[in-house]
């Protein structure tokens, strides 16, 4: 299944240290290492972690990380998101020493900050982190993600991050019911990167394929609440990509029937609506590229479940 494979590589950007997992650095660490070299490694992205426990990940991570060595035998290295806080000037500045230091070559192994996220209350800090990633020599080396405000319309913050040649990032759930926006403010946002031709990622929530209620931590008798599934999410995004109206993908957000979907070589179909697999690796590139979680084995476990890949895939 070519399509579903293109709609999910490397999609998953794995935030163990989050909740609800809520994992110490080291065995975060050592499980992002070992998905690294499993079956299932086509669907995982980048290790996000805080820029303020950089120091506490390079402690932890100091005997694992990938060994400089010479081609063939050299390892992939560690791609990393690092999420900026209110100090973003220096924030960014421990951002660049930080790959000055695991910068192949550097002593101690290779890996890479090439993803920043950042949070703005405004459309102008959009702006304003963008000319923050400028000054520090950021912009040609570190992709950055500005995360809308919760309950925020879309378009405005879409026009400065077209203007400023950033991305955006759309929170779609926590850990309490009231955490996960309306699925009409998810579409707005997935059209308004669609028509300010702004690339986006996601985050938090979307720990299963396909919308359904689920326990929102991993607490014995936790709450349960209605969550995205990133199939529904991600192919909504490709939809639009392949020129289709909001109206007709806004019923896809809140699919939970797997019969409603197939997958095959040359595209997939969600109730009689078609989209090949190359709109769908442009709306990978182009659109929506990511998404955080705190799990990396429930999303795939839960497609081997539904029958829709295999327990067992080669990268």
């Amino acid at each position: 299944m070519l399509a579903l494979r293109t709609l999910l590589a490397h999609v998953v950007d794995y935030a163990g240290l989050f909740p609800p997992a809520g994992l110490a650095m080291a065995p975060a660490a050592r499980l992002y290492a070992a998905y690294r070299g499993g079956d299932a490694r086509w669907m995982l992205g980048r290790f996000v972690v805080p820029v303020a426990r950089l120091e506490e990940l390079e402690a932890a991570t100091s005997a694992i990380l990938p060994v400089n060595a010479e081609p063939p035998d050299a390892p992939e290295p560690w791609t990393l998101t690092a999420l900026v806080g209110p100090e973003a000037e220096s924030d960014l500045r421990a951002v660049v020493a930080f790959n000055a230091r695991h910068a192949p070559g550097a002593e101690g192994g290779r890996a890479v900050i090439d993803a920043l996220e950042a949070r703005a209350a405004v459309p102008d800090d959009v702006a304003r982190l963008a000319d923050a990633l400028a000054r520090a020599g950021l912009r040609d080396r570190a992709t950055l993600y500005v995360e809308l405000p919760f309950g925020a319309a879309a378009a405005p913050f879409a026009a400065v991050a077209a203007a400023k040649g950033v991305r955006l990032k759309l929170r779609t759930g926590g850990v309490t019911a009231d955490a996960f926006p309306p699925p009409a403010a998810v579409l707005d946002f997935l059209a308004a990167c669609e028509r300010h031709d702004v690339t986006a990622k996601c985050t938090a929530g979307l720990h299963h394929p396909l919308r359904a209620e689920h326990a929102l931590t991993y607490e014995p008798g936790c709450a349960r609440g209605t969550m995205f599934g990133f199939v529904n999410v991600f192919l909504a995004a490709a939809l639009l990509r392949a020129g289709h109206a909001s109206a007709d993908v806004a019923p896809l957000l809140e699919e939970r029937d797997p019969a409603a979907f197939a997958f095959d070589d040359a595209g997939a179909s969600w109730r009689g609506s078609r989209v090949d697999v190359a709109t769908i690796a442009d709306a990978r590139a182009r659109r929506l590229v990511a998404f955080g979680s705190c799990s990396f084995e429930e999303p795939v476990h839960d497609l081997t479940t539904l029958g829709w890949w295999p327990s067992h895939t080669p990268a």
